[in-house]
């Protein structure tokens, strides 16, 4: 590959000018197996360069570990981009937002009560480098500099919006230097945010999905010199629970896009295609009400989920090839899907039951949260015992994010921090009777003041205004189901199980699992964890990328929170992504 340098009025590439034309493609929301497709089409629409971020939250799921493996293995996927013939812009954070959970800050960064994350706080800091210390070695002979497809790295993420703490900054730059990061550094920010978020030596980018004309003129207000580059065009976004699927037409995007090319800048989409928040790897906002974002993340992107053209591939392209040179070859054709109802799931494993099964519990004085457990993603069943018979008002300071209120198995309400919930009414049958909160983390907030989101019960909790002491924690992260003991459900579960069925199949193909029925919960098939799922939508159906089925059986877990209202699944040929906005 070619070494990228910054010029007075723009980019140089092998002494020629050369303009970015990017798209965003997050290698850890895109099965490893179709990362060879999804490449191949961002440049079959006229992309020279695709832009990833790099969520340091899988990478080191816990202090000092490194993973590179899998889905994971970012080796390959760079690997993969020089040959489909696209330069890279890695974007490695720490912080990288991205309707991420936590923004990809790890977990265990939380363990330290008062830590002041995306600062200069030396704990902050010394976790950042050693993580740095370790990743960037591996990735060094993918540097544009030593023949590789990374022709640019960027310094954190958006922090003009956080923060304006240079010496923070100051130091990133440094840690990528000395760990052998010698290709041009960028940082991006809003163009509210671009005085507070630059960095001196590094470029300054600008994200927007609207008003070209007047965002580039405040970069160029701001770096009277170098290249013009947006790093991230929003030609789509997001979703959350209880919103709608939210849309924008091609012909709008495509019109702002050339607009920007007009103006002589680069761009990168965000997103070419966006993926699935796979698991429970989904984030969530929090502006003063919580809100978590659902599995999908189709971000209405140029490529849909299941890595399929929509209108703005084609309309993208076109105008790509006003400007730059776009390869001669036909639009892609939309994958196979698969079509098949009523798949049966007869087997049950109750949850409440199954929890010794999954984890061994903490006893303590007080509930434990999540950090404290050395837990990241999943739920924690905390357990009491109430002291006396009779109605008792329950009031847990803080839930984060949804509890599942069960007083000797039998369901008696939730509490939810998305509605400020804090208290319920209930009667206990008997003294002594056993109280359980399952507790879900729903998201860590991935943007803003609101990322030390810790998770858990936090807090007392209170009996008719006496706190309860002697609680257990029971960490439940669902990393595995293989403990779980399956029986044939002869009646409808009461409260949290877990479902299972088998489905033969001839071919694989990529498809849809249809919860239509179902009210709450998460899915796997052979093993391979989905996302969630939520009857309030907008999102009713999962994507299934094609490699995880195979020919023969395959295995279908459904955790089903709440009830059911049949006990069989569908798989579609279509997504069904929720009503859109008006």
């Amino acid at each position: 590959m070619s070494e990228l340098l910054i010029g007075t009025d723009g980019f140089l590439l092998d002494g020629e000018p050369f303009r970015v034309v990017s798209g965003a493609l997050h290698y850890f929301r895109v099965h490893p197996d179709h990362w060879r497709d999804r490449l191949g089409k961002a440049r079959g629409m006229g992309l020279n360069t695709v832009d990833t971020y790099i969520p340091w939250n899988l990478h080191e799921p816990s202090p000092g570990s490194l993973r590179l493996d899998g889905g994971l293995d970012l080796p390959r996927f760079l690997d993969l981009a020089a040959e489909a013939g696209l330069h890279v812009l890695l974007r490695p954070g720490p912080y990288i937002c991205g309707e991420w959970e936590g923004g990809g800050l790890p977990s265990w960064l939380l363990a330290e009560p008062d830590i002041r994350l995306r600062s200069t706080d030396p704990r902050f800091l010394d976790a950042v480098d050693g993580y740095l210390a370790a990743l960037l070695p591996r990735l060094a002979p993918y540097l544009a500099t030593r023949g590789g497809p990374v022709v640019a790295v960027q310094v954190e993420n958006e922090y003009g919006a956080y923060g304006d703490d240079t010496g923070y900054l100051e130091h990133l730059a440094g840690t990528l230097r000395r760990n052998g990061v010698d290709v041009p550094l960028f940082t991006c920010d809003q163009p509210a945010d671009l005085a507070r978020g630059s960095l001196p030596g590094a470029l300054a980018t600008v994200n927007f999905g609207r008003g070209a004309v007047r965002n580039l003129a405040r970069l160029r207000e701001h770096q009277p010199h170098g290249p013009l580059l947006v790093t991230e065009f929003w030609n789509g976004w997001f979703n959350r629970w209880g919103g709608v699927h939210v849309t924008r037409p091609a012909e709008d995007a495509a019109a702002e896009l050339d607009a920007v090319l007009a103006a002589g800048a680069g761009v990168s989409f965000y997103m070419f295609h966006g993926g699935t928040n796979f698991g429970f790897t989904n984030g969530a906002n929090d502006k003063h009400t919580y809100r978590p974002t659902i599995t999908s993340y189709d971000y209405d992107a140029p490529l849909d989920e299941a890595g399929d053209p929509t209108p703005k591939y084609a309309a993208f392209r076109e105008v790509i090839a006003r400007y730059e040179p776009v390869p001669d070859t036909p639009l892609p054709e939309p994958s196979k899907k698969l079509n098949v109802l009523d798949v049966r799931l007869p087997d049950s494993a109750p949850l409440l039951d199954a929890a010794p099964l999954l984890a061994a519990a903490r006893e303590a004085d007080r509930p434990l949260g999540m950090e404290e457990l050395g837990q990241d993603f999943g739920f924690v069943l905390y357990s009491a015992v109430l002291p006396q018979a009779g109605p008792v008002h329950l009031v847990v300071e803080r839930v984060a994010d949804r509890a599942q209120v069960f007083v000797d198995r039998q369901p008696v309400g939730v509490l939810e921090r998305e509605n400020h919930h804090s208290a319920l009414t209930f009667t206990a049958p008997t003294a002594g009777a056993r109280l359980d909160l399952l507790v879900e983390n729903q998201g860590r907030v991935n943007y803003g003041p609101g990322i030390h989101d810790r998770k858990g019960v936090l807090g007392e909790v209170r009996a008719n205004g006496r706190p309860l002491a002697r609680w257990t924690s029971r960490p439940l992260d669902l990393a595995t189901l293989e403990p779980l003991a399956f029986q044939p459900t002869v009646a409808p579960p009461t409260g949290p199980a877990f479902h299972r069925g088998v489905l033969t199949l001839e071919e694989p193909a990529d498809t849809y699992l249809d919860l239509a029925g179902w009210t709450k919960g998460n899915a796997w098939i052979n093993g391979f964890h989905l996302g969630r799922h939520w009857s309030r939508g907008p999102q009713q159906r999962l994507y299934v990328p094609g490699p995880v089925l195979r020919a023969g059986a395959n295995e279908i877990v459904v955790l089903e929170l709440h009830a059911t209202a049949r006990a069989s699944v569908d798989l579609r040929d279509t997504p069904a992504l929720g009503p859109t906005e008006e």
